[in-house]
């Protein structure tokens, strides 16, 4: 079948730049949503539209031979940055751009589509999944909570992510956790507003903020033990309006990424703790709270192992990258996994900027693989 991709490819390059050209935030991809879905009838299947929103779901059956059922995922959101990249099919959309390569993904897997419908040389079926709200909004988990997996029942589910920083081309995959839980948190501080010229009279709320802050450093650096996975990042400072006024509050956001549920639940507590101490030591107002967020990513051992002998078997061993850690980014394809077996695995993207970045552009180069893996891991995991 690989021998009969190369035509499929092109398409997949320009499906990903119009897609690019065209983001679109978290639960209203409606103009994404219905450009896979005439793609997907334009390879003769039925697309269901709306789970979590504005998913898409389709089901492309084998060859008639008793199989497995198996889950095929991507990504419909993009991001809310503004793009820098200069490219032709730049994104038109101001303020939003496909800066984590979600248009990849899903150029990815409607090649896959594409090649599975037209040659049917599976047995069971493949149920490939197009996702809503994957950054922080939760998608995958609201498609599972409106009947994904009772209405699209799969024995296996998988997901494919680009990475920065691996070789392009590879594929890469960790047993066990592999993507961080991660955890939303907003603090306020109310202390005393007063004159920048007399500090004394006031109570400083950005000074409390630096200690909190600091505290928070320190958890990590000397409170959590140095092989655990932690990280508290403060993203957000909101405070003032004047240069000779101390505010009167100020509010801090951020995220905290661990390897476990255990470390979260050790994490939140301490800050709570750190909050609340700091409420006394100097005199002021403190509340912390902490969001809802996505649970540990986690691989079973026996479906990544099999996914990446299929890869091995097809592209031959050279294409594995062996080295791969986990990452302490956050997925929520983790509520999938949390319900089904399966795999989520990487595709290297090579030397090109960061992920969440402004200039990032997922590398059309890698397209070839990443369908062709898709279709690898179909067969395989049906046939299984």
């Amino acid at each position: 079948m690989f021998e009969d991709l190369n035509e499929i490819v092109g398409e997949a390059r320009a499906w990903r730049h119009h897609l690019h050209a065209q983001p679109e935030l978290q639960f209203v991809e409606t103009r994404t949503a219905e450009f896979v879905a005439d793609k997907l009838r334009t390879f003769g299947l039925e697309p269901n539209q709306g789970l979590g929103g504005t998913g898409v779901v389709a089901v492309i059956e084998g060859n008639g031979t008793p199989g497995k059922s198996i889950g095929l995922r991507c990504e419909l959101d993009a991001l809310p940055i503004e793009e820098q990249t200069n490219v032709a099919y730049t994104s038109k959309t101001p303020g939003v751009m496909h800066a984590c390569g979600h248009d990849g993904h899903m150029a990815m897997l409607l090649g896959a589509a594409k090649a599975l419908s037209a040659s049917r040389d599976f047995p069971g079926r493949v149920v490939v999944i197009f996702q809503p709200a994957e950054e922080f909004g939760g998608g995958g988990e609201k498609m599972i909570e409106q009947g994904l997996f009772e209405k699209f029942p799969v024995d296996e589910v998988y997901g494919i992510h680009n990475m920065p920083g691996i070789e392009a081309g590879k594929i890469a995959g960790v047993a066990g956790p592999v993507m961080a839980a991660a955890r939303a948190w907003d603090l306020r501080i109310d202390g005393k507003g007063a004159h920048a010229g007399w500090p004394h009279t006031g109570i400083d709320s950005i000074a409390v903020a630096m200690d909190f802050i600091n505290a928070c450093n320190a958890i990590v650096a000397r409170e959590t033990d140095p092989i655990a996975a932690v990280v508290i990042s403060p993203t957000q400072i909101h405070a003032g309006t004047n240069y000779n006024v101390i505010p009167q509050s100020v509010q801090v956001g951020g995220t905290i990424r661990t390897l476990s549920d255990e470390a979260m639940a050790d994490v939140i507590e301490r800050m709570q703790r750190v909050a609340k101490g700091l409420a006394i030591a100097k005199a002021c107002e403190i509340s912390l709270e902490v969001q809802s967020g996505y649970p540990v990513t986690v691989n079973p051992e026996v479906q990544v192992a099999a996914a990446l002998r299929a890869v091995s078997v097809a592209f031959g061993s050279e294409v594995l990258e062996t080295s791969c850690d986990p990452k302490m980014g956050t997925e929520d394809f983790s509520y999938m996994l949390n319900r089904k077996p399966g795999a989520y695995l990487f595709l290297g993207s090579g030397d090109v900027a960061p992920l969440h970045n402004p200039s990032y552009d997922f590398p059309d180069g890698i397209l070839e693989r990443g369908i062709a893996t898709w279709v690898t891991i179909a067969q395989a995991r049906t046939a299984a």
